[in-house]
């Protein structure tokens, strides 16, 4: 440990009273409180519960111990704990905790976060309104381990929440926030019916506590009726990508004993908002609903928690301050959340600053070749003689840790107290050392460790012209672990090399092949804080044709083997089915066709992807055409293996054999069982052995030397002994 568990809990405090005294100060109405979290809300909202399964239960942990160990595992002399699945809260870049539900878990209320910060926040003389996750969305993202059924833990849920209506009046607390975000999802007529008796039973209780359901991230047309039916005090709406509430407003109507909360500011994206069109969509919802501020039924809202952007404009010094002028950060939807009601002359028009670049890019240009010849299993043939990998190639994703030394070499550079040439010396000498490391173990394609790069997206950002960068905009992705995004302001393309020196000085070291490492557009966009003047496929496609110029330039250097990361590929998709083609898929896989098209057939092009739901579209990721693609794997216990096996898959993949988002050294004898499950589900034989990559399930930069070189011995350890097996059954 670093610090102790009370020195923790003293930077926590002081962090929740700094953020409640900040909504206070900017005149907020409803203040929250439980949205603060060590490490995830879920994950709270799981121990709120009791929600703890067994393996965690019996270890000799203290409480704060367990908790981390629930989302880290937890790994020393007595105790190897692995954690339970991480995956990306709905469409975004945040990850949470998967609860998971065993048979000996029965669920009742045995925490107190809740109702102690409830009171923290009392005793500095503010009045918050407690914010929980809902039962609906809790049991509708957990997982399920036994046999006990949904419906057993829904009882058991319901009965808790009834124990924190009753300790909310208890405690004083006037009102609650229950988020709902699962009711913005394609619900089925049982999905429906679970929710609705849920809540009718919860409801018939609530007593004196005021109950504000709140949505997020898309829009309630599967539950409209029942939701506007049931007992809450209010409701909280996203008119900015629930685009269907207003047409719901229109369609039904809203209840008159029910206040609305109207998300019309977006909580995702950091440009400040046209006040012309803020005030034209309240007065659209106010006239749809009957809800206005005169008859004190209608809150103005942000329309999602403002987790997904940074704290403040005002601590950044590095951007042109014409941009800056058109920037809102977390605090200043604060200011702008307040200046809708009271002060909209003031506000700084997101289109009265216009941008540096045309807006009327076209989508495809003549060279936007989108279909690689020849097809990808004569390619195969092509690649195999090329390479003549052994059975089961070892690989890794990508980067390396970024050490202490990584780190000050990149950070003296950039202050100026290094040239470029000692720069560079300091990093071809870490790569020098990694491929040496790399050759003694035994992997089959090298990878030159990435590091002369911050963050898979940055880095790109800063050598892509349309791109700037922030100082201080960190967003947290899970846990301690957090991303700045760049943000897209102009149009993308590239004016020079970006990473075919390193990965050609890489190559020469070492007769096996070394990867070129690439993010793909999809990516890019994905992570980046994307223009709303233009749609995202033409951004998408001015950052495809950048990375192909890249790719072109890679293999003309005699890079064969080029991975273009498309992580976030998921992230984007909409939340409902019916709109994944029309919507995103449909420019989104072009997009990354455009990447590698025009590569020669010997060239392998490989991608990876990284803790999402791939199921439904796994047919889509097999259409773009990659040669191999890795997934993350391990930490949903290799349950994509299945969607593979169900979809005929035909691109060679690589499931990740173990969690690198744990600190946690896997054993051989765990890394060779995940192999045999993929043998076995993947139907690997001699034959087609050597399309089922060996790989950790993501890159290894937030890992330590240590633990990363010895969970990939272990890693080549077990796949030798299997390939030893499979020769045998030639």
């Amino acid at each position: 440990k670093e610090i102790s568990d009370e020195e923790l809990q003293t930077v926590a405090s002081s962090i929740r009273l700094e953020n409640w005294k900040l909504m206070n100060d900017k005149n907020i109405s409803y203040i929250p409180s439980n949205d603060f979290s060590l490490y995830d809300s879920m994950l709270d909202a799981a121990v709120l519960f009791g929600a703890i399964p067994k393996r965690f239960r019996s270890a000799p942990l203290s409480p704060l111990e367990r908790y981390f160990a629930l989302a880290r595992g937890h790994q020393d002399e007595k105790t190897d704990l692995r954690a339970l699945t991480m995956t990306k809260w709905f469409n975004t870049n945040y990850h949470f905790i998967i609860p998971e539900l065993a048979d000996d878990i029965s669920l009742s209320l045995v925490g107190d976060k809740p109702f102690a910060e409830y009171k923290e926040a009392k005793e500095a003389g503010i009045e918050t309104r407690p914010v929980f996750i809902g039962p609906f969305t809790f049991l509708s993202l957990a997982v399920y381990t036994g046999e006990k059924s949904r419906d057993a833990f829904a009882s058991e849920i319901g009965t808790a929440w009834k124990q924190i209506l009753a300790r909310c009046a208890a405690e004083g607390i006037k009102e609650i926030q229950i988020d709902e975000p699962s009711l913005v999802t394609d619900l089925t007529t049982e999905d429906v019916n679970n929710f609705t008796s849920l809540y009718q039973d919860i409801l018939a209780e609530k007593g004196p506590v005021r109950i504000h359901l709140h949505t997020a991230y898309g829009d309630i047309r599967d539950v409209w009726k029942e939701v506007v039916s049931l007992n809450f005090d209010s409701v909280g709406l996203d008119f900015i990508e629930g685009y269907r509430n207003l047409d719901l407003l229109k369609e039904h109507g809203f209840p008159s004993n029910i206040n609305l909360t109207a998300g019309v500011f977006n909580g995702k994206n950091i440009w400040r908002a046209n006040p012309k069109t803020i005030q034209g969509l309240i007065s659209q919802v106010s006239s749809l609903s009957g809800c206005s501020a005169k008859n004190g039924r209608l809150t103005v809202g942000i329309a999602s928690t403002l987790l997904h952007i940074p704290v403040s404009v005002k601590i950044e010094t590095n951007i042109d301050p014409a941009l800056l002028n058109r920037l809102s950060f977390a605090t200043e939807k604060l200011e702008e959340l307040v200046q809708a009601g009271v002060q909209a002359d003031n506000f700084v028009a997101n289109g009265d600053i216009k941008l540096p670049s045309e807006t009327n890019t076209i989508h495809f240009s003549p060279s936007d070749t989108t279909v690689r010849v020849p097809a990808r299993n004569k390619r195969k043939e092509i690649q195999s003689r090329r390479f003549t990998f052994p059975f089961l190639p070892a690989t890794t994703i990508g980067s390396f840790p970024q050490t202490a030394e990584v780190r000050e070499n990149r950070a003296r550079f950039r202050r100026g107290e290094i040239n470029q040439e000692s720069y560079e010396d300091t990093i071809h000498g870490m790569i020098k050392e990694l491929i040496k490391f790399q050759e003694s173990i035994g992997l089959d394609v090298l990878v030159y460790g990435e590091f002369e790069r911050n963050d898979m997206v940055e880095f790109f950002g800063e050598n892509l012209e349309g791109f700037a960068f922030t100082k201080n905009g960190w967003v947290q992705s899970y846990g301690t672990r957090c991303v700045k995004p760049p943000i897209i302001y102009g149009d993308v393309s590239r004016t020079r090399p970006m990473t075919v020196s390193l990965a050609s000085y890489a190559q020469s070291l070492t007769p096996k092949p070394v990867k070129g490492m690439l993010t793909g557009p999809v990516t890019i966009l994905n992570w980046s804080f994307p223009r709303e003047d233009v749609s995202p496929q033409v951004s998408a496609f001015q950052i495809a044709r950048a990375i192909r110029d890249e790719v072109l330039d890679l293999e003309k250097n005699g890079i064969g083997i080029i991975q273009i990361d498309e992580a976030a590929f998921k992230e984007k998709l909409p939340l409902r089915q019916s709109e994944w083609k029309s919507l995103y898929l449909d420019w989104a896989i072009p997009a990354f066709r455009i990447t590698h098209s025009s590569v020669k057939p010997e060239t392998q092009i490989h991608t990876h992807m990284c803790y999402s739901d791939f199921t439904g579209i796994i047919d889509a990721i097999d259409d773009m055409d990659a040669d191999v693609i890795s997934f993350e794997a391990s930490r949903s216990n290799l349950s994509i293996l299945d969607s593979l096996a169900d979809n005929a898959f035909e691109t060679s993949v690589g499931p990740g054999v173990y969690d690198i988002h744990s600190p946690r050294i896997p054993p051989t004898t765990e890394i060779e069982a995940a192999i045999r499950i993929m043998i076995d589900k993947l139907e690997i034989t001699h034959s087609n052995a050597t399309e089922l990559w060996i790989n950790p399930d993501c890159g290894l930069k937030t890992r330590g030397n240590s633990e990363t070189r010895e969970s990939l011995i272990n890693m080549i350890e077990a796949t030798r002994k299997i390939r030893s097996e499979l020769s045998c059954t030639n």
